[in-house]
């Protein structure tokens, strides 16, 4: 057909906003006044025909972004006008072949490239609107303006990289000639059905065997720099505008690759790490820019990738996976037209190019028919082939034709790539009439109409297996997050929602060893849901995912693991407590996931054996070690294994904190009488033994009490005796005793301190020995009670009320155990003794106050407070009642209240509040460390602490702690501070 544009102008749309259109006419009247009178005249006749003066007023009142194409190119304008649509089209193609490539400067070529985008943007906008060209028409067309504007580009980058004599083209007159550099075309591109305006996608990839490169960096490089200066030709803004918006994203495992990969890398990372969306999305693939016959090789090596014959049970479940993690509906939902994304949304484009690629994948490996890139003619062939009802096919058809000239118009208005309709009924009304509607309603009708022909269609492509989506869409497939998945996210409480869509997206591209097998990620793509959903239970989602990647990057492999988690869903259930809410628990696991299994075993949950039986069976894996490295790792591997099965018995409940805290204190003692003889063994290799001596390990603190919690460290005292004080070792460097034991402890808690490749057993703190850190390392039993009875402050006999002997030769071990009764035995003035106690009261709480009713140590009424009281009336009364000495502060209440030192309600009281303190700090060590602000904290981790306290809601917990506090704060009170403060007014009023 030759007839002119303007002669075939047909039904135009009702004209658009007034005020705009008033406006848009005001900036052409000026516009023509910049124009000689012969150009005037010749525009005037033009404009003034009564059908172009409609299209003015459609374009004027709908559209600013074509009304500045037009306004800034008015003369342009006006020959396209009088010209046939295809020769002016044509025009702007040659324009583009003829003079980009041959610019010597690239600025000048990108000008010409924005030139001709607004002109094809203005043209095709044209004979939309008028009705000339239909919605596949323009999608074709843009496409084709696509191809020309990159295979201009790349021929331009080429030539000049030429010339600079980076590489020797085959052909100067025709660079893309054999140049072993492709651009792949994927998308709607791919398909040649790009959108107004749209994003291109692109894979760029080279083949070193077909350029001839003379550079001095390596080629990869070079291609990826080439691949950056196109990216900029072609979405860079200027003054002049851009072209297309480039998104190079689709290309194998975009986080973890260059911008251009090489043919043979791309297509080994297809052959054997490829996930079936990719597949999916290589369905439009095509070969569009620079070495064509690369391209057409490329895509053919591609094709058994794409296209299966024979597809396992495994495989056609991970295609249907995709689908499945969308939370698809049929009919019945309220689908809101304002705001509503006719892409992304219910009943939108997505879901229709979806319903066809997923039955492409499944069936066209054995039908070569039903392989067309285009979505429409996918859909034809489906019904021809009886794979979907003609009632499908009609409906989805309709639709598909109608939302994509709707995508259109909504991008026509400012150039924006939005799919999302206007939110207020003035910005409905609008794009009701550029759509050719009169009123809103009708627009309304067939528009949900066609959304809920496609919502329910697509449903029923769901309705073979149970839905993976969960709540809402969880699709983790494609280059960016989908909105409805970022939706999801958020409402199971994660907060960055795109780092969650980048982490799992790295999981389905085979990046750690675990996921690199396709079993693997087929599993864990049925998995995804419930992983998602149960970190999103946690404290903290994101943090839950991030260890668990961390726990994925150091697995050996996965279907193991993975199927395990399939067949075992209450493993899940523990793995998201470990990652969300225990640290330490968390990286132990990373290095040792063969521990999940272990939850399995039914005693997993039975407290720890006693320490005899833990010691005896620490000494049979130290018996199998090689040497003494070795026996580091085997005990901090030991050690670590049975500090996790505490750890998730404290997490899931299943133990109290005073079961807890023994088994706590019961592995660090069997780890020190296991290890001890080993390092005295190395010891004695190098210097022998000293005749007749003997070392010993004094406990105090949390471990000679036993109540550690899960980061308590080690209150170590070391003492020796001998029976000769000038003694020496009979080894070949002898040492004298004093040297050999303060060695000898110094080995030790190197033993138990030393990091490892199995990481750390415990932190050794020696300080509460005498005279703290300058005083020895070891001391004799003698000078340790010599200094207790005559030296010491008050504090320290205070803490030796927790000593515990818990190494060293029987006999010693009597005799020192001897001399600390003596110590904590002996009479005491107890005026002095109330001052001492009130007053390290008083520095502690200026150094450490409590800063809210959780923080169990400090709070006044907590577990300082309870220790202090104990001590105070273990030093007051063991002279006349020794039984009530005890390392255990509730013990000596016990014996208090048979001695008669204190009343049975006070004992009850004091020990109650012991084990509810401490069993909320048990869990928040484990969990959230030193610190915990509930007003952060969120409500599973708030419920897992009652759960763990056997409380029924978190206010009734802390009801009770505050409560409890306030308890142990009026015994206090009236036991140590009142009267202590009477004792210092007595003492200043006699001043």
């Amino acid at each position: 057909m030759s007839s002119s544009l303007l002669s075939r102008l047909a039904t135009l749309p009702p004209p658009g906003d007034n005020e705009r259109t008033s406006v848009g006419r005001k900036h052409l009247a000026e516009r023509l006044q910049h124009l000689d009178e012969e150009q005037q005249g010749k525009l005037n006749r033009i404009l003034e025909h009564a059908q172009v003066s409609q299209l003015l007023d459609v374009i004027f009142g709908y559209s600013p972004y074509l009304t500045q194409c037009l306004l800034s190119d008015l003369l342009w304008t006006g020959k396209a006008l009088e010209q046939t649509p295809e020769a002016t089209f044509q025009e702007i193609l040659t324009e583009c072949e003829n003079e980009v490539p041959a610019c010597e400067d690239t600025s000048e070529a990108m000008r010409i490239l924005r030139k001709a985008r607004k002109r094809v943007s203005l043209l095709l906008g044209l004979c939309d609107i008028s009705g000339l060209l239909d919605v596949t028409a323009v999608t074709e067309q843009l496409s084709a303006f696509a191809d020309t504007v990159i295979n201009a580009a790349v021929s331009h980058l080429l030539l000049q990289a030429d010339t600079r004599g980076e590489i020797r083209l085959k052909n100067r007159d025709y660079p893309l000639t054999d140049c072993g550099y492709l651009v792949i075309a994927m998308g709607k591109y791919g398909a040649r059905e790009l959108n107004y305006s749209s994003d291109i996608d692109l894979i760029v990839l080279y083949s070193p065997e077909h350029i001839d490169y003379r550079g001095s960096r390596d080629l990869q490089s070079r291609m990826v720099r080439l691949t950056q200066d196109l990216a900029r030709m072609l979405d860079e803004r200027t003054a002049e505008g851009y072209v297309f918006r480039t998104d190079l994203r689709l290309r194998p495992d975009p986080g973890a690759t260059p911008l251009a990969l090489s043919v043979n890398a791309a297509l080994s990372y297809y052959e054997s790490t490829g996930q079936n969306w990719e597949r999916a999305a290589m369905i439009k693939a095509r070969a569009a820019a620079g070495d064509l016959e690369l391209g057409a090789w490329f895509l053919n090596e591609l094709a058994p990738f794409v296209w299966r014959k024979h597809l396992d049970f495994w495989t056609i479940q991970d295609i249907h996976s995709i689908k499945r993690q969308i939370h698809a509906q049929k009919g019945g939902s309220a689908i809101e037209v304002e705001g509503h994304n006719i892409k992304l949304g219910r009943g939108g484009i997505r879901e229709i190019e979806f319903f066809a690629q997923v039955q492409q994948l499944i069936f066209g490996g054995r039908e070569p028919t039903l392989r067309p890139a285009k979505t429409l003619d996918a859909l034809a062939q489906l019904a021809q082939a009886e794979r979907i009802s003609a009632e499908a096919h009609q409906d989805l058809y309709k639709a598909y034709r109608f939302l994509r000239t709707l995508e259109h118009r909504l991008q026509m208005v400012e150039d924006q790539q939005t799919h999302s309709l206007p939110e207020t009924a003035d910005g409905l009304s609008r794009i009701a009439g550029f759509m050719g509607h009169p009123t809103p309603q009708p627009f309304r009708d067939e528009l949900l109409g066609h959304l809920r022909n496609v919502e329910r269609h697509y449903a029923e492509l769901f309705e073979e297996a149970p839905s993976l989506a969960g709540p809402g869409n969880l699709v983790f497939t494609g280059g960016e997050p989908e909105p409805e998945t970022l939706k999801t996210l958020r409402t199971l409480g994660y907060q960055d929602g795109e780092k969650v869509f980048h982490t799992v997206r790295a999981w389905h591209h085979g990046r750690y060893r675990a996921t690199r097998s396709t079993r693997a990620r087929q599993i864990l793509t049925e998995l995804m849901p419930a992983i998602i959903g149960q970190f999103g239970e946690t404290l903290d989602p994101d943090t839950a995912l991030s260890r668990f990647d961390a726990f994925l990057a150091g697995l050996p492999a996965g279907v193991q693991l993975f199927s395990l988690l399939y067949q075992n869903p209450k493993l899940l259930d523990v793995l998201g407590d470990i990652m969300g809410r225990a640290p330490a628990l968390a990286d132990h696991l990373s290095r040792n996931a063969g521990l999940l299994e272990a939850v399995l075993d039914s005693n997993f949950f039975d407290p720890l054996p006693d320490r005899e039986t833990l010691e005896n069976h620490l000494q049979e894996e130290l018996n199998r070690a090689r040497d003494f490295e070795d026996c580091l790792d085997v005990v901090r591997r030991w050690t670590a294994d049975h500090r996790f099965q505490v750890g998730v018995q404290i997490l899931r409940s299943s133990i109290t904190s005073i079961e807890a805290s023994r088994a706590l204190s019961d592995l660090a003692e069997a780890v020190i009488r296991a290890l001890t003889p080993t390092v005295e063994a190395q010891m004695a290799e190098q210097h022998g033994v000293v005749p007749d001596g003997g070392l010993l390990v004094l406990a105090l603190g949390k471990l000679g009490g036993r109540e550690m919690t899960f980061s308590s460290d080690l209150d170590l005292v070391f003492l020796y005796q001998t029976t000769d004080d000038h003694a020496e070792s009979d080894g070949r460097k002898p040492l004298s005793a004093s040297v050999y034991y303060g060695r000898l402890a110094q080995r030790i808690i190197t033993a138990l301190t030393a990091l490892t490749a199995e990481g750390q057993l415990y932190e050794v703190d020696p300080r509460l020995r005498p005279s703290g850190a300058a005083g020895p390392i070891a001391l004799s039993v003698n000078g340790f009670a010599k200094y207790e009875l005559n030296d010491a402050w008050t504090w320290e006999h205070m803490a030796l009320t927790k000593g515990r002997v818990i190494y060293g030769p029987t006999a010693l071990q009597n005799e020192l155990k001897d001399r600390i009764h003596e110590v904590l035995t002996k009479n005491r003035d107890p005026e002095q003794l109330l001052l001492a106690v009130h007053d390290m009261r008083g520095r502690i709480t200026k150094e450490h106050p409590g800063k809210s009713i959780w923080d169990c140590k400090y709070v006044r009424g907590g577990l300082y407070d309870l220790d202090f009281l104990a001590q105070y009336l273990q030093l007051q009364h063991a002279a006349d009642h020794p039984q009530i000495i005890s390392p255990s502060s509730e013990q000596a209440f016990s014996e208090m209240a048979q001695a008669g030192l204190i009343g049975e309600d006070e004992k009850e009281d004091l020990s109650r509040a012991i084990r509810l303190f401490r069993q909320v700090q048990n869990f928040l060590r484990l969990t959230v460390g030193e610190n915990f602000d509930e007003g952060q904290a969120n409500t599973p981790l708030k419920v897992a602490l009652a759960r763990a306290t056997e409380y029924p809601t978190f206010e009734e917990l802390k009801d009770a702690l505050t409560i409890n506090a306030d308890t142990v704060t009026r015994y206090y009170r009236q036991r140590i501070e009142l009267p202590a403060q009477a004792l210092t007014d007595t003492g200043e009023t006699r001043k």
